[in-house]
């Protein structure tokens, strides 16, 4: 949380208090040292990963799906939480090998099931936030199914699914941020995120829009105009996966939902619009794709 800023004298003492912290500054530039140090070792072998696809890509998605619910469970059931986390891993993680093995149906069909089993389970050995901790399954669990599915399941166009909708996302940050800063006006949802705008929220609509039309473009697909129409819902998609993360966060009164990435604070923080987008994307493209041919 933000520590709360406090002067250094008191009413009619004469003395002005100090403007801020000397060492913010450095402190502020190492951590956006730091973040960036962070995204050049991470980024590539991720998106190394993205691109081979198969097994690999498999592994990270398992991999993000059980470091994922680690953080989740952290942040709805703090205190003693070895065998929620426990119950919680195997349900979502058995949900996501099941999308691996069996495909996204198959694993959408387990995860209603699951979700059951879990809540059952938690109420059980008596967690304190049985609803919250069976939420990991659709939450976590579904939204990595949907991006196995995009990046495996949709033949050779794979791979410029997956990366339209990962650009989608990443302009979508990139818009709401320059937006927000160079523009400002009325807050978004100033009691949930103080420094998300309306303007941030269509500034990064235009920007998805922007990279949704050129990456069908790019690769030949029938409609890139739809293109830009889908991602820029997945830009709505993604700013409401922020702000649910940044609602949990607010009531578990933490600043982040991890310390995994040093400088970006946990997994969750990075992927929270991503975990919203992903399901929808996936919908869309397999109920409605083939019928408008867009790609």
């Amino acid at each position: 949380m933000p520590s709360k800023n406090s002067t250094g004298g008191t009413a009619g003492s004469g003395h002005r208090s100090a403007p801020a912290d000397p060492a913010s500054a450095p402190s502020r530039g190492g951590d956006l040292k730091t973040r960036i140090i962070s995204a050049l070792l991470l980024g590539p072998p991720i998106l190394a990963a993205v691109w081979v696809g198969g097994w690999l890509f498999q592994a990270v998605v398992l991999l993000a799906a059980a470091l994922s619910v680690r953080e989740w469970v952290r942040l709805v059931e703090p205190g003693s939480r070895q065998l929620p986390f426990v119950l919680s891993l195997f349900c979502v993680v058995a949900v996501v090998a099941a999308g691996i093995a069996w495909g996204g149906i198959t694993a959408l069909w387990m995860a209603a099931g699951a979700t059951l089993v879990l809540y059952l389970a938690v109420t059980a050995i008596k967690a304190e936030h049985c609803k919250s901790l069976a939420f990991a399954v659709p939450y976590i669990g579904v939204a990595c199914v949907a991006l196995n599915w995009v990046r495996t399941e949709t033949a050779e166009h794979g791979l410029a699914l997956f990366l339209f909708l990962l650009l989608a996302i990443w302009a979508t940050d990139i818009g709401a941020y320059a937006a927000g800063r160079s523009i400002g006006g009325p807050k978004l949802a100033p009691r949930i995120s103080p420094k998300k705008t309306w303007a941030g929220l269509f500034g990064g609509m235009a920007a998805a829009a922007l990279f949704g039309y050129f990456v069908p473009y790019f690769d030949g697909a029938a409609k890139p105009w739809v293109g830009a129409v889908i991602a820029a819902i997945l830009a709505v998609a993604g700013q409401v996966g922020d702000l649910f993360e940044s609602y949990v966060k607010r009531r578990s009164d933490v600043k982040d939902s991890g310390s995994l990435i040093p400088g970006h604070g946990g997994l969750l923080d990075r992927i929270d619009g991503l975990i919203v987008a992903a399901p929808v994307f996936a919908l869309f493209h397999g109920l409605a794709g083939e019928w408008l041919q867009w790609w």
